[in-house]
């Protein structure tokens, strides 16, 4: 029986058709992955699933009394709850069940009723046959195997950066035990060790689960289907992503095929029409028109425009790049030992760490976004500096990426601009959407395009691959490989700057 069924959905974005008259079946015990380009409404789906976006046309049916468990990153945090506390809040119903325990007791003392204990009997019960009396111990192991425990159980919710905090509310997610799990991109915000603890997890859990990834390697690891929305369709495959993409190939090639004799036969009618239709012929123009009306059309295939991202070289002479003195890096307390490192000029370096360590905040204090605590960072004369951050956050995402560029590079034309987006493989189309429309994807598309515009010698990227696609993945590996500058590089995905760094510097080595 399908826990989840989805039938005629059709759903807009803006001007775009994110799907039409699409279908779906999910079954107890799927554990799939959610896939397609940026822009197909992965993370639009999964908030329809959810009831956040209600869908224009079509049916979102599931089975009755399922527990889902949704990873929103952006939940309100109320108060000032430690992590401690707000992971605790995941047991709420057993402790309520304590306190109701509690009550009949001391209602008993005062009435002696025989009913109340009895009440009170079957209620210790359920919480003897629970999780209740292990909760700590619980809490404890999940810290550690998502590196909560590294940031402290004992900080407020508050003070907690955009990263640590999606990690601790997926940890209170995994907490609840859902019988279905919803999670867009949980590995954003996780380092390699953590990846790894949460692919045990997904293989050991019972239930259902539906994940959108751009990380293929982790959804290899963790699915036995797959759900990709192509040409405004959600296709289901059996099998992870490898087996899956080998069928889809096939697919393609016949919708493909498919696609373009409708398109002729189209082509011809309409032809026949504009022809014949104020002519002799004019009654079997009108009788090929309805005939026409009545065609089923095929939706056309998506863009399959491949970025070209290229990082322009301003050539510096210089044989180091970087060196660090004694460098203290921080807010209000040091993250780590005094920091002695230098790298070359040319040079592609990965820097390593848990999630929380402070790898974002080092680069953020070498690009100049934080003041160091002590000690310096010193470059060469003439050095650029190029930075990419992690974070999605714009000063107005009301902006299109059109506008926001020419604002950033008043001197570029809109021509210029334009074929500054299409090379970093965002469609034409969407240039005059605003920001907040567009997909991560989109996003960070328009983010590494602002790169590719200006010349530097150095470029620090945190993240990069968060949100895009395995197609613009693959574009800025190359970009990275011929920049003839340095490189330092931020990223969980392991298999990605492995074989284009020439070394990894791993932090954890400098924790206080």
């Amino acid at each position: 029986m399908s826990l989840l069924t989805i039938e005629h959905l059709t759903q807009r974005f803006g001007e775009k058709i994110l799907y039409e008259d699409a279908s779906l079946r999910v079954n107890k015990g799927d554990h799939m992955g959610l896939t397609g380009q940026n822009g197909v409404g992965k993370s639009t789906l999964v908030k329809v699933l959810t009831g956040e976006i209600l869908a224009d046309d079509g049916t979102i049916t599931w089975q009755n009394n399922i527990k889902i468990g949704y990873l929103d990153q952006y939940v309100e945090v109320i108060g000032n709850s430690t992590i401690n506390d707000f992971l605790h809040q995941a047991y709420q119903p057993l402790y309520e069940i304590e306190e109701k325990i509690n009550g009949l007791y001391a209602e008993f003392g005062e009435t002696s009723e025989g009913k109340l204990l009895e009440r009170a009997g079957n209620l210790q019960t359920q919480l003897d046959e629970s999780d209740f009396y292990q909760i700590d111990t619980i809490i404890n192991d999940l810290a550690n195997g998502l590196g909560i425990e590294a940031i402290g159980l004992d900080r407020s919710m508050k003070e907690l950066s955009g990263g640590q905090r999606s990690k601790v509310i997926l940890a209170k997610l995994l907490l609840e035990e859902p019988d279905v799990l919803l999670l867009d991109e949980p590995t954003n915000y996780l380092d390699d060790t953590h990846i790894k603890w949460l692919i045990d997890y997904l293989n050991n859990f019972d239930g259902t689960f539906i994940i959108v990834s751009h990380d293929y390697h982790f959804l290899n690891a963790v699915t036995n289907c797959i759900c990709d929305i192509e040409f405004g369709k959600l296709t289901k495959y059996t099998g992870n992503v490898e087996k899956s993409f080998a069928q889809k190939e096939q697919n393609k090639e016949s919708y493909l095929k498919q696609y373009h004799a409708q398109q002729a036969k189209i082509e011809k009618a309409e032809a026949y029409i504009r022809k014949y239709k104020a002519g002799n012929r004019a009654t079997m123009a009108k009788s090929r028109q309805k005939q026409l009306d009545r065609v089923e059309r095929m939706a056309p295939p998506g863009s399959l425009m491949k970025p070209q991202i290229v990082f322009p070289y301003q050539s510096i002479v210089a044989s180091l790049a970087l060196i660090t003195n004694g460098l203290v890096i921080g807010y209000s307390n040091p993250l780590l030992a005094p920091i002695n490192v230098s790298v070359h000029s040319g040079e592609k370096v990965a820097i390593k760490g848990f999630n929380g360590i402070g790898k974002s905040t080092l680069i953020k204090t070498l690009t100049g976004k934080i003041t160091p605590i002590s000690g310096e960072y010193q470059y060469p004369a003439n050095t650029k500096i190029a930075y990419f951050s992690q974070d999605l956050t714009w000063k107005n995402d009301y902006l299109t990426p059109l506008a926001y560029l020419s604002d950033c590079f008043p001197k570029k034309t809109i021509k210029e601009i334009r074929t500054y987006l299409a090379k970093c493989g965002l469609p034409d189309k969407l240039v005059n959407q605003q920001l907040r429309l567009l997909s991560g994807g989109e996003q960070t598309k328009v983010k590494l395009c602002e790169l590719t515009m200006d010349s530097s010698n150095i470029i620090f990227l945190d993240e990069p691959t968060n949100h895009i696609d395995i197609i613009a993945k693959e574009s800025l590996r190359q970009a990275i490989q011929q920049f003839q500058g340095t490189i330092v590089i931020v990223s969980h995905e392991e298999d990605f700057y492995t074989d284009i760094t020439d070394r990894v510097i791993n932090i954890e080595e400098m924790i206080q």
